[in-house]
């Protein structure tokens, strides 16, 4: 078994060799063989998913991080300067819109 098999690959490989043991298709010699193989296929298989898990969990670390680091949304409406004042006829200033 390869590092470089993808976790596709694997999968693949073992529903090729699940085929060939559902079809009788396989020889009482190679299936030994047939089983370590597959059995080291999952075992890259789990390796890939904790890994792939891993790595999620630490974007979602940065993420959390880095909303700790910004500045709340109230701190930000406060320092914002006011508009011009609104009159009652005309909701929004020079026919602008809100967005």
């Amino acid at each position: 078994m390869t590092n470089d098999t993808t976790y596709r690959q694997a999968i693949e490989e073992l529903e090729t060799i699940l085929r060939a043991l559902e079809t009788d298709t396989v020889d009482v010699d190679d299936l030994t063989a047939r089983v370590q193989r597959s059995a080291e296929l999952i075992r890259l298989c789990k390796q890939k998913l904790r890994n792939a898990e891993s790595a999620i969990e630490r974007v979602f670390e940065n993420l959390e991080e880095d909303d700790d680091d910004t500045p709340a949304a109230d701190s930000e409406e406060e320092e914002t300067p006011p508009g011009p004042p609104r009159r009652p006829d005309r909701p929004f200033p020079s026919g602008q819109l809100p967005f």
